[in-house]
């Protein structure tokens, strides 16, 4: 009885109940006392945890927090279920469903790419491109790229102009090409992608591009021929970040490793030994590499030099 009392005051307590507002994003830890007060948790105590089957994660320099996707359980299990959290630099939980608190206006099912550009969240889900508030994770809009022919979409990376760039890892291989005002077409269709994952914009706006297949580390321009492969230092590779000096990291999802490629130089290990390594984020105020590790349900920090 008590229990089902919290759960009623906590929830009355933290939803806006409004009938000009659907969606409600979810609030730091916390509780409601005995007094019936809204409680925040104590600086003092750090929660860890909160995922399932995190498969990539971005970062909000403005808040100094990393917004890790929750792909959920599988579809046939439960639909809709996917979820984003909220984490703090050093791993410990800030809010543990930010958006998928509450499903009222929200669809999300299975988050798994994601990627943060001038204040919008982008999130590659099966076979759209959702996008959110980064402030509020307020829904913005829905971009269907069924009708080019997605059924997987899974890395993504979004181009100084709004253009997204979005892989489909599964038949029919291919990377999309999503405008600003939402139109899909094909990229690229096929050979050189061998289940290609990781997508990135570099910084004179080339498309990267990684595979699990192979541990090639493509380059395409926006008309979509390729002008540069590099290699990464294992094949099955899931997350690709270019930094601001042109270095690459590529993390193997399948070999659990990190590679390091250096303008003009070859793949270096980094870090090792690391359970499905899936796609990484860079935190440049933390100057670190944060590492979903899918359905160990975790994530993985690994500090640079």
């Amino acid at each position: 009885m008590k229990l089902s009392m919290l759960a009623g005051a906590f929830a009355l307590t933290f939803t806006t109940l409004t009938s000009a507002q659907d969606f409600t994003a979810g609030v730091p830890l916390g509780t409601v006392n005995e007094a019936g007060e809204p409680t925040p948790m104590s600086s003092n105590v750090k929660v860890y945890g909160s995922f399932r089957f995190a498969e990539s994660c971005t970062f909000d320099p403005e808040r100094n927090l990393i917004l890790a996707m929750n792909a959920g359980v599988p579809q046939v299990m439960e639909e809709n279920d996917g979820y984003v959290s909220l984490i703090n630099p050093d791993g410990s939980v800030h809010t543990a469903k930010w958006i998928g608190s509450s499903r009222d206006g929200l669809t999300l099912n299975q988050p798994l790419g994601s990627a943060v550009r001038d204040g919008v969240l982008y999130v590659a889900d099966t076979d759209t491109v959702r996008t959110f508030n980064l402030a509020s994770g307020q829904p913005l809009a829905s971009h269907s790229v069924a009708d080019a022919g997605a059924n997987g979409l899974n890395g993504i990376a979004v181009a100084a102009d709004g253009t997204i760039y979005a892989s489909n890892t599964r038949d029919p291989q291919r990377v999309y090409r999503v405008s600003p005002d939402g139109a899909a077409s094909v990229f690229i269709d096929g050979s050189p992608l061998i289940l290609p994952n990781g997508v990135a914009v570099d910084n004179d706006g080339n498309v990267v591009v990684i595979n699990i297949g192979n541990n090639h580390v493509m380059t395409f321009n926006t008309d979509g021929e390729l002008i540069n492969t590099e290699y990464a230092a294992e094949s099955g590779n899931d997350g690709i970040i270019v930094t601001e000096d042109g270095t690459q990291y590529v993390s193997s999802v399948r070999y659990g490793s990190i590679s390091r490629i250096v303008p003009g130089g070859e793949a270096e290990v980094i870090a090792e030994g690391i359970p499905s390594a899936a796609s990484i984020c860079y935190d440049s105020v933390q100057n670190q590499i944060v590492i979903p590790m899918n359905n160990n349900n975790a994530l993985g920090f690994l500090p640079l030099d």
